[in-house]
């Protein structure tokens, strides 16, 4: 009873203290959103093959180059009974999955049925982009690695608004983000530093990120270390978009007070969804319909 005492007193100490500082995090001594910033000429060097055509959407596989000469892999679809200047969401999985992995497929059917147009992606060194098998892990052995991956996605997610405007079936004032897990961690810090993507949807993410180092949370090389990868330094910067967060109560991957805390930071316009259920058991069409419904009404 003593230690499950001891640790409540230290998350519920190191809570306070990191929402007290958040005014004074690193972004303002780094403006940690520059980082992600490009070169907007950078040839996309694109490559789109229709895979199939059928009576009501035509699916492409898609190839561009990102940031660091990385070559993108995707699926863009395209339903054919809506007309043209499409409203599309780009949807993104979480770790260890793949843009054709069951939860995505749901929500990629989803969103096709509601008239959307869809572009998935693999997150770097996942799915066809995969190159090898080190342990994703920000506490310890491959971290800097680790952090690697998600620098890059981002790099990759904004290259992908790049081809979405390259597409004359595409309404550009009309782009959505729907991030799961990791895809949802990625996706804050992404619609953070592009305001092309008008409505995001993030969903089982979290901030606070170093909270998962206990008491080294507080020193200066953790600090630097998750400066350019903490949604928290960038889910204000979403605003006047409006934001739309779902999370689990029972979540045992990302802990709800991480939740709670990126919420807490994000401006308004804004709103949360908690579901009765742990990470990998969300309800996931009650969390695409949430999704749809958000988008329907602003995007």
């Amino acid at each position: 009873m003593a230690i499950l005492k001891f640790k409540l007193f230290i998350r519920i100490f190191l809570c306070a203290s990191l929402v007290l500082g958040m005014a004074c995090t690193s972004k303002k001594e780094f403006p940690v959103s520059k980082f992600y910033e490009y070169d907007f000429n950078l040839p996309l060097q694109e490559s789109v093959d229709l895979i199939s055509d059928s009576t009501d959407v035509n699916l492409y596989a898609i190839k561009f180059t990102s940031a660091h000469n990385k070559r993108v892999s995707g699926l863009f679809t395209v339903p054919k009974n809506y007309g043209n200047n499409l409203p599309v969401i780009i949807l993104l999985h979480g770790l260890g999955d793949r843009k054709t992995v069951d939860y995505i497929e749901a929500g990629h059917q989803l969103f096709i049925d509601s008239g959307y147009a869809v572009l998935r992606i693999d997150i770097a060194n996942h799915g066809e982009r995969q190159e090898n098998d080190y342990e994703f892990d920000l506490k310890k052995g491959y971290k800097y690695w680790t952090r690697d991956i998600i620098t890059q996605t981002v790099f990759d997610l904004r290259r992908s608004l790049d081809f979405l405007q390259t597409r004359g079936e595409i309404d550009p004032k009309r782009i959505g983000y729907f991030g799961i897990s990791l895809g949802g961690i990625i996706g804050t810090i992404f619609c953070g530093v592009d305001n092309r993507v008008k409505v995001p949807v993030i969903a089982l993410a979290g901030g606070n990120l170093s909270l998962m180092l206990g008491l080294d949370a507080f020193t200066e090389e953790t600090k630097n270390f998750f400066s350019i990868i903490d949604p928290v330094n960038y889910v204000d910067q979403i605003a006047p978009r409006p934001l739309l967060m779902i999370n689990a109560e029972n979540d045992e991957v990302i802990d709800p007070l991480t939740s709670k805390l990126l919420f807490q930071a994000a401006e308004e316009p804004k709103k949360i969804i908690w579901y009765s259920s742990k990470h990998r058991d969300l309800p996931v069409e009650k969390a695409y319909t949430a999704g749809i419904s958000w988008f329907q009404k602003h995007l």
